[in-house]
């Protein structure tokens, strides 16, 4: 078995992987297209980050891909829905780099509070400009959160931590922690808020969300921080009221097109202005957050691959289930009735026990899991990719 990653995913990732037989390449880029599609000849496990696209197209054109694994917590630059309707299991690190993004939020609050990013160009430049004006503490502040996830709630524990006061926003219903006032809409929370933080996900309807209309309701002199999607500011409006002095600073990690490799040329309407941090999308990165993420998915993948294991994929019906037999089947298919009858029934014609079983849906599509009490046959594999229902058929044959 062969995997490849991509994007300087963390050795950890290819140390698990070959510590389990598997075969690694890693390339420090990402890539698109027709050059992904070269590159996956021959592989059944797939590593990106967020700079690979897998499109459609590249899903069509490699039918033996097994896995696809995002070392990073959204899922947007993969074409989700048509690796489902082939039956092919997307993992993503939900959780893994929540604490680092927390952190780096909390120092841009500070560092846009007193002007630390403009010091700094002063000192390098060899001018000495102590001064108050403009630096302020952000104890007694009110920290308005968009977005009340796992990095939401986290950062609304630590800022309170700091003497902030925490108030959020979120379109479902979810529980305040400690002290944090949940408003109940986008425009309260910007009316108040001294600074905004954006944490919201990928989803088509947030593009471009936060344009002039809500940069303008917000408070006079007060901050903006986007550490989730670079397609969520509207980056001109941003521009404008920043230079306008309506927008005290901002702080940016994401942008809506990134260079696809370190070192290579960057362009945005937002550089060159005080107190207006750039970062390049390193918000989840820190050595211990690509580590967490460099197992889990690795980890994900690998249960996939040799188990069949779905638990926490984005896109399948999650099953989990230990080895008890000689030869495992794994059966994707549509969710329609009638579909386990006709599995067993082919189980039995070919003289076969059926050990233990699990099926689980998720939408339109099912998922059994099969441990047969002799080897598969060929024929019995081929029977079952002949079913009208079957969307993928693969046989583990040592557990």
């Amino acid at each position: 078995m062969k995997a490849l990653l991509l994007e300087n995913i963390h050795h950890a990732a290819a140390d698990l992987l070959k510590g389990r037989g598997i075969e690694v390449t890693s390339l420090a880029g990402a890539l698109d297209g027709s050059d992904l599609i070269g590159a996956l000849e021959g592989i059944d496990l797939l590593g990106i980050r967020s700079r690979t696209h897998v499109t459609s197209e590249v899903i069509d054109a490699c039918p033996h891909l097994k896995a696809v694994g995002a070392f990073c917590i959204g899922t947007n630059q993969i074409d989700v829905s048509s690796a489902t309707h082939v039956g092919l299991p997307v993992f993503n690190a939900p959780f893994s780099n929540t604490r680092s993004v927390v952190e780096l939020v909390i120092c841009e609050i500070i560092a846009l509070a007193r002007h630390l990013t403009d010091q700094n160009t002063m000192m390098q430049k060899g001018i000495w400009m102590k001064s108050a004006k403009g630096a302020h503490e952000v104890r007694g502040r009110t920290l308005g959160i968009v977005g009340y996830g796992n990095i939401g709630s986290q950062l609304s524990v630590l800022a309170e931590s700091l003497g902030m006061r925490v108030i959020f926003y979120d379109i479902a219903d979810k529980l305040a922690l400690g002290n944090a006032y949940r408003c109940s809409s986008l425009e309260e929370l910007i009316s108040i808020a001294d600074v905004v933080s954006l944490h919201v996900d990928g989803r088509a309807s947030n593009k471009g969300f936060f344009g002039m209309e809500y940069i303008q309701a917000m408070k006079p002199r007060s901050f903006l921080i986007n550490l989730c999607r670079g397609t969520v500011v509207d980056q001109e409006a941003l521009r404008e009221a920043v230079l306008s002095g309506h927008i005290a600073g901002a702080a940016i990690d994401v942008f809506p097109e990134e260079p696809p490799n370190a070192g290579d040329e960057f362009s945005s309407v937002l550089q060159g202005i005080d107190n207006l941090i750039l970062t390049p999308h390193i918000g989840g990165s820190t050595l211990e957050a690509q580590e967490d993420i460099g197992c889990f998915v690795a980890g994900k993948l690998i249960d996939y691959a040799q188990y069949g294991t779905t638990t926490m994929s984005v896109n399948c019906p999650e099953i989990h289930m230990d080895s008890s037999g000689v030869c495992r089947i794994l059966h994707h298919h549509l969710n329609v009735p009638g579909v386990l009858a006709k599995v067993n029934t082919i189980y039995g014609d070919h003289g076969v026990n059926v050990e233990t079983q699990q099926l689980a849906t998720r939408g339109q599509m099912g998922y059994a899991v099969t441990d047969l009490g002799s080897p598969c046959e060929a024929e019995l594999v081929a029977e079952l990719n002949n079913l009208p229902e079957s969307i993928r058929v693969t046989a583990i044959m040592e557990l």
